[in-house]
């Protein structure tokens, strides 16, 4: 018999594999971070998190040749995976674990493959309170379910919240709930927009396509906790007679061009927002987490 992936509703994996996928990714980026070489975690790595930590190791290598000298083991432990039951590709789950590093949080990864052929990839990386995470709507065998990226019974469809978010630090506004990521970030900007001798200008664009494709599971109350990416820049302009403030070593360690007015730095985030089913509570997405990382800066 024949089973074809792409109609059939199948588990993305096995609890079996998705422990395996983890144990592989961590041992890759034990590696790479040790040498800070990024062509040894590459194949485990993609999306937002992989633009990160790629970047993360680029300048680690740029000012360490040698390795890293602070290099300490990342150990994950006391993990639980989340695995979905769906047809068609990109097949994905969720593992989340106690962490050696990050402090009290639980890191929380999701990974994906495009195909049988494909290694296990880790696509986001956030870190979240212990006991922050919803619990997940799952059927009798423990299978949770995948929520579509065009979902129109959630406040907003999972598809549109990199390009809402984006908006909103433009322009306030829509549907996210007041917090850290949003209407705190917001006033933290405006107040470094314009300091003496210095304009801190913004921009901020959706990630949507391909390897940064937002993913969805659907929580018990039947709204959905949503993994998505976003595109960032800063650029710091300085006064006729004044500066740019020098930049730390990963950043120049990353910069290309000389500064000598301005520089602007291109970053990379993973965000993890609840959804709520449309209609119900306030009606407002709420930013559960947010992880960025420099991937880029220009001095001219």
């Amino acid at each position: 018999m024949v089973v074809h992936g792409e109609r059939v509703v199948l588990p993305s994996a096995t609890p079996a594999e998705a422990a395996k996928a983890l144990d592989q990714f961590t041992a890759a980026y034990n590696k790479a971070d040790q040498a800070y070489d990024g062509s040894l975690d590459a194949a485990y790595t993609t999306g937002a998190l992989g633009a990160i930590d790629a970047a993360r190791l680029k300048a680690g290598k740029v000012n360490n040749p040698g390795g890293n000298p602070q290099h300490t083991p990342l150990v994950l432990s006391d993990a639980t995976y989340t695995i979905p039951k769906k047809a068609g590709w990109p097949r994905w789950f969720v593992a989340e674990a106690t962490a050696n590093k990050g402090g009290d949080a639980r890191w929380v990864l999701v990974f994906t493959r495009g195909d049988l052929s494909e290694p296990w990839q880790g696509t986001y990386l956030t870190l979240v309170a212990q006991g922050a995470m919803p619990r997940f709507s799952k059927d009798k065998d423990g299978w949770a379910e995948a929520v579509p990226a065009d979902s129109a019974e959630l406040t907003r469809a999972p598809g549109d919240l990199s390009k809402e978010y984006t908006a909103y630090l433009k322009d306030g506004g829509g549907v996210f709930a007041d917090g850290a990521y949003t209407s705190t970030l917001r006033t933290t900007r405006a107040k470094n927009a314009e300091k003496p001798g210095l304009v801190q200008q913004y921009v901020d664009e959706p990630l949507t396509g391909g390897e940064f494709a937002p993913l969805a599971l659907r929580t018990a109350d039947g709204g959905a906790l949503v993994f998505f990416s976003s595109h960032h820049y800063v650029k710091q302009t300085a006064a006729a007679g004044a500066s740019v403030p020098a930049p730390n070593v990963s950043v120049k360690a990353l910069t290309t061009g000389e500064i000598k007015q301005s520089l602007t730095m291109e970053f990379v985030a993973n965000e993890i927002a609840l959804d709520p089913v449309k209609g119900s509570g306030d009606g407002k997405v709420s930013l559960l987490s947010r992880l960025e990382g420099l991937t880029a800066a220009k001095g001219e």
